[in-house]
């Protein structure tokens, strides 16, 4: 069957703008985030299934008639160093150690090839103590931002209308000591032994950040996530409140103003920051994971959000694996729909792993497409 309001037959960049801004007529898109599935291939050397072999990842999207949540269109925007700073890697065997040279100080980081995965392990961060989070703070007070026109267009000329243009900003606050620069016990140490040191920290962050929506605000790009990765067993409600809150209504308002739609990243466990979620000037959020994977249900998450706030994601990704069958995988994805559509830019919380059946893709395709074809 092939009806217009089917995914293979609509311009889904205009489904993806519609249905944020509410203009879709009641219509869903479906997002499946399968990122993990084709770059565990790739590092394994493993083939394709026969039928996706020789074709590019866009192709494959095409053929599972998809949309793809476009973060590449990120590279468009350019963090420029002031001058006096280098930037350099060295390696010796697998131990890699990056190295910013500013002329306030030297900072380094190193880390570790691993044989399992593209990503590596820390064995050093970045801020160790309270000079080189001055030297950071320096940097981030004369970081300036760029817009990168040909960035932009060789993702377009990649992806084509597969989705709507979409990026993502640098970690806030907190967020950023755990994940970029400290790790989490240094991080929460940080915040409460060295006082004003890490309020220049946060501060330089801060106008750092607000210098980039200057940029993005500006752009064409419409769709803005704030990639936090936020989990509430490293992340509590007093931080929260303290730290992130103000940080994302000042951002929100700064975006809105020239009518940006927002959303944030809120992964792992998320129940005790879930009623937050209306008041933190967001449009929506992204890849709450519900039982069995996270830990609240999908009720749970309908009532924090409410009628206001949009659900990106809201599918397990373990209901794509083996463990759990078809039946299983169609029935979350009914009642996904039925709580939040259509408010929801459906997809996989957090993304399908490596051993996902890439061919349940198309199986909620088809209860999309028919929900569709059925508000149409």
């Amino acid at each position: 069957m092939s009806r217009p309001t089917d995914h293979r037959n609509l311009d889904l960049w205009d489904l993806h703008l519609d249905v944020c801004y509410g203009r879709s007529g009641g219509r869903i898109i479906w997002q499946p985030r399968i990122l993990a599935w084709f770059t565990d291939r790739y590092f394994t050397h493993t083939p394709l299934p026969p039928r996706y072999q020789g074709m590019t990842e866009p192709e494959i999207y095409r053929d599972l008639g998809c949309s793809n949540r476009l973060y590449f269109y990120n590279d468009a925007y350019r963090a420029i160093d002031p001058p006096g700073v280098t930037r350099r890697d060295e390696q010796r065997g697998d131990l890699i150690t990056h190295i910013i040279e500013t002329p306030k100080g030297i900072v380094t980081e190193q880390e570790e090839i691993t044989p399992n995965s593209w990503y590596r392990v820390h064995r050093k961060r970045w801020i160790e103590t309270p000079e080189d989070m001055r030297v950071f703070t320096w940097l981030y007070d004369h970081t300036q931002w760029r817009w990168e026109q040909a960035a932009y267009d060789r993702v377009y000329a990649e992806w084509g209308r597969l989705g709507a243009p979409t990026m993502f900003m640098p970690r806030v606050n907190v967020q950023d000591l755990y994940i970029n620069t400290m790790g989490v016990e240094r991080g929460v140490w940080a915040i409460y032994e060295w006082g004003s040191v890490v309020d220049d920290y946060f501060r330089a962050l801060r106008e750092c950040h607000l210098r980039m929506i200057d940029v993005i605000n500006a752009s064409p790009i419409m769709l803005v996530n704030y990639g936090d990765n936020l989990h509430c067993a490293t992340l509590s409600p007093r931080l929260y409140e303290e730290y992130v809150l103000p940080a994302y209504i000042e951002r929100g308002d700064k975006l809105h103003s020239a009518g940006k739609w927002i959303c944030s990243h809120w992964d792992g466990d998320t129940r005790s920051l879930l009623k937050y979620a209306r008041i933190s000037n967001l449009d929506g959020i992204e890849a709450i994971t519900p039982k069995p994977q996270g830990d609240v249900t999908l009720e749970e998450a309908k009532e924090a959000l409410g009628d206001d706030i949009f659900l990106l994601d809201g599918i397990p990704a373990v209901y794509f694996d083996a463990t759990f069958t078809d039946d299983d995988l169609a029935a979350c994805a009914e009642k996904v729909i039925k709580l939040f559509a259509p408010k929801l830019v459906l997809g996989i919380s957090d993304e399908m792993s490596s051993q996902g059946d890439i061919e349940r893709i198309r199986l909620v395709g088809r209860i999309v497409d028919d929900y569709n074809a059925s508000v149409n």
